[in-house]
């Protein structure tokens, strides 16, 4: 193993994805200062490509200097005060991880449950918010990456604003792969990652936060628990808000917001219509190939970018995936929590989600389950 110069993998995994050649030669152009006027030029106009994948006009729509995680823990920190109630859907290891942060903000949170591979029905969730009136805030998980799970949300607004709640989604999984209108569904506070659908390396997690959730923000009387994903400070540096211009907070991940840039670039010139129809093509692809060897799917409602398979009987779940690894150099994640060797995860995203990657995983699984 040669750890000098790293293999090249057919990444085929829950994440990160394949990068495209041309956002890697983004990455090495110079680095500038991060209040360098040029780069403040580059991170408007990353910020506004963000704006048109996620779909919406919200001016705080920037990227978390962090992992998805962080993106998860900058709207927690920032819209839950110590004693909040909230509400949080849980029904794979995101849902968790999403209650934990929340409980580590000081809330009250009332989880409610659905079997993993699973969805919740929007009377489950209508209901959990009559139980408890004092709700300001429900979570929910739009691609559930540890099951494959696709949770519907149009019309979910309707739900929670009644209850003068905000609604809060994760979308790590789900952007620039599936259909998702941040303004259109009312949603107030958005994370996702770089390293899946956006097909960008690892490090930044773009956030989005709507008028409800910044006046939520304004009214805390409590300071945000976390200095550095304090958006009363982040905002301005990334929009200049307040007045005064632009106020330094952290040294930017400059190169990686060069990667952001030229991935989102691919995004919208491919079209998002187009981008998640190809997505949808090539799911259908491979569920045709996998259930033609008898495989099948663990979740009724599946992702597009993340199909989650039950292992067959008789195959060994760690053995498959060395040999993928060894003889084929494609990766494909394992199960985690209670899927744990049942489960294969497939992930066809962004750079990843083509013709070749899908006929290249079902010819490597055939030869190896035979």
């Amino acid at each position: 193993m040669n750890t000098q110069f790293p293999a090249e993998r057919i990444l085929l995994g829950p994440g990160p994805s394949p990068v495209s050649s041309r956002v890697l030669r983004a990455m090495a152009a110079p680095t500038l200062g991060h209040l360098d006027p040029q780069y403040l030029a580059i991170m408007d106009e990353t910020c506004e490509m963000l704006r048109q994948v996620f779909q919406t006009k919200n001016p705080l729509t920037f990227p978390v200097s962090g992992t998805g995680m962080a993106g998860m823990e900058c709207a927690a920190v920032n819209l839950i005060e110590p004693g909040d109630e909230v509400i949080v859907c849980v029904n794979g290891v995101f849902g968790g991880r999403m209650k934990d942060v929340m409980e580590r903000c000081g809330a009250t949170v009332h989880a409610i449950e659905a079997a993993w591979g699973d969805i919740f029905t929007f009377d489950q969730i209508a209901a959990a918010l009559e139980q408890h009136p004092k709700t300001m805030l429900v979570g929910i998980v739009h691609a559930e990456t540890s099951t494959g799970a696709h949770q519907p949300l149009e019309g979910l607004d309707k739900i929670v604003h009644a209850h003068d709640a905000l609604l809060v989604v994760d979308a790590v999984t789900s952007l620039g792969g599936h259909e998702l209108r941040v303004d259109d569904w009312g949603i107030d506070a958005i994370y996702s990652g770089t390293q899946k659908c956006l097909s960008c390396p690892p490090g930044l997690s773009p956030v989005s936060f709507s008028a409800r959730s910044l006046a939520r923000m304004d009214a805390r009387t409590t300071k945000v628990q976390s200095w550095y994903l304090d958006i009363s400070m982040l905002r301005k540096y990334y929009t200049g808000g307040g007045g005064g211009g632009r106020v330094y907070h952290h040294t930017a991940p400059i190169n990686m917001t060069y990667a952001l840039r030229e991935a989102l670039a691919i995004v919208l010139e491919e079209g998002l219509d187009n981008r998640v129809a190809r997505h949808a093509k090539m799911h259908q692809r491979l569920r045709a190939g996998l259930e033609a060897m008898g495989l099948s799917y663990i979740p009724k409602h599946s992702l597009h970018t993340l199909n989650c398979i039950g292992i067959p009987e008789g195959a060994n779940d760690a053995g498959v995936r060395k040999r993928l690894l060894d003889e084929y150099d494609i990766e494909i994640g394992a199960g985690l929590g209670v899927m744990a060797g049942k489960a294969w995860r497939i992930g066809l995203m962004g750079h990843g989600s083509t013709v070749r990657n899908v006929d290249l995983v079902l010819a490597a699984l055939r030869e190896i389950l035979r």
